[in-house]
């Protein structure tokens, strides 16, 4: 697969967690994948927010069941794509 975003996260949002998967690579370097359970308090969602920014993602794509991205969203659609 050709790598076209080189810092990028996946986020799987539940009512009570988060599971954040970022990976990092260019086409020329092998893949690196980090993955963390996140609780969806407002301080644990700063605290995704942070991880997120440590390891320099620039695009998030989020999959959730009902309305639990909305806070996620709220609190990330300022920093990321």
């Amino acid at each position: 697969m050709e790598v076209f975003i080189e810092r990028c996260a996946g986020l799987d949002v539940h009512s009570e967690t988060i599971v954040a998967c970022v990976l990092i690579g260019s086409k020329d370097d092998e893949l690196i994948k980090e993955t963390e359970t996140f609780p969806t308090l407002t301080k644990d969602l700063f605290r995704l927010l942070k991880w997120l920014e440590d390891h320099d993602v620039t695009h998030i794509a989020m999959e959730s069941t009902g309305v639990y991205w909305k806070p996620v969203f709220n609190i990330l659609e300022d920093f990321f794509d």
